[in-house]
């Protein structure tokens, strides 16, 4: 090997090293795939309107401290869409403790208003109570709110209300949660805008599986299967009657669930439901309305009610005449 061909291995494997060194760099600070929990603020940039928040004190002060939300820091994951992509790029790579605050240009935020989104419909079309100016309305299978009404036609928007508008977040990074109970709890909160009781466990399961078949088998032969006991992590939650009645749970608890077990790590998750005695006694028969009273009870009943049995057999047996 010449002079010359060893000064460009020595000048390749150098600039490999350089290029090693600043891959580390670069996966230094919080990367995707971490679970963060984090607080921010965030208003149109130009018009001073809230769009989130997870401050109590500005939720009461913005006046929605009274929709039934928990306002506290919100666990997301990076790089899963849970917030927009603007603001999770400025927090990979950050530590817990940064802070800063990003615009989302309103194409990214909630895209460019556009005009042929904006519709007149006959007002016949919209629920009687909703015909005033504001109202969110579905017309037609499409979500919009109404901007005019006059006489029997509205103006409805089906822009996003906050279309055309940039966004500027604040934010500050609390810490990376690393416990997986309180990844999952902090999943949930964030699908359903409350937090389960729950909690990550092995299960030993039975379960069916496939036998191999011998290298002379059948091909035609069915499948052979065995009991096997295997090894589950479970997430269990408790189902309060707030989260079954939850609409997002109602309407996607397979997807919700699905996610949880991909993100988290688990198996499966088992949701639990308890229902507590009332202290109310029996409900009796179920047949009369009555409970509680047996055959026995009844002429007891109709004694205490100053009934004459014998009057009431004579009008049945009259009315059956």
């Amino acid at each position: 090997m010449t002079e010359e061909q060893e000064a460009e291995l020595e000048e390749q494997a150098d600039d490999a090293d350089a290029e090693g060194d600043e891959s580390a760099e670069e996966a230094e600070g919080l990367q995707h795939g971490d679970f963060v929990e984090i607080d921010y603020t965030a208003y149109t940039a130009e018009g001073d309107q809230l769009v989130d928040t997870t401050d109590p004190e500005v939720a009461e002060e913005e006046g929605v401290d009274d929709q039934g939300q928990e306002f506290k820091p919100r666990t997301i994951v990076l790089g899963e869409g849970h917030i927009f992509e603007g603001v999770e790029d400025a927090l990979v790579g950050s530590e817990p403790g940064d802070s800063g605050s990003v615009t989302i240009p309103a194409e990214e935020a909630f895209g460019e208003h556009d005009p042929d989104d904006v519709q007149t419909v006959s007002a016949e079309k919209i629920d009687e109570d909703d015909r005033y100016p504001g109202a969110n309305v579905q017309v037609d299978g499409q979500q919009g709110y109404i901007s005019t009404i006059i006489g029997g036609r509205a103006r409805v928007d089906f822009n996003h209300p906050l279309a055309g508008e940039d966004v500027e977040y604040e934010y500050e990074i609390l810490e990376e949660v690393d416990d997986r109970e309180q990844q999952a709890a902090g999943l949930f909160e964030m699908y359903l805008g409350m937090e389960p009781e729950l909690w990550i466990q092995t299960d030993e399961v039975e379960e069916e599986v496939p036998v191999e078949p011998d290298e002379d088998a059948d091909e035609d032969a069915e499948p052979e299967f065995e009991t096997e006991t295997v090894e589950k992590e479970t997430v269990y939650l408790e189902a309060t009657p707030q989260m079954t009645m939850n609409q997002q749970w109602m309407m996607g608890k397979q997807q919700i669930g699905q996610q949880i077990i991909d993100q988290i790590g688990v198996d499966r998750v088992i949701v639990q439901e308890t229902i507590d005695g009332m202290g109310m006694g029996g409900m009796g028969g179920m047949m009369g309305g009555m409970g509680g009273m047996g055959g026995g009870d009844i002429e007891e009943a109709l004694e205490d009610a100053d009934v004459d049995a014998d009057e009431i057999v004579e009008e049945l047996e009259g009315a059956e005449e």
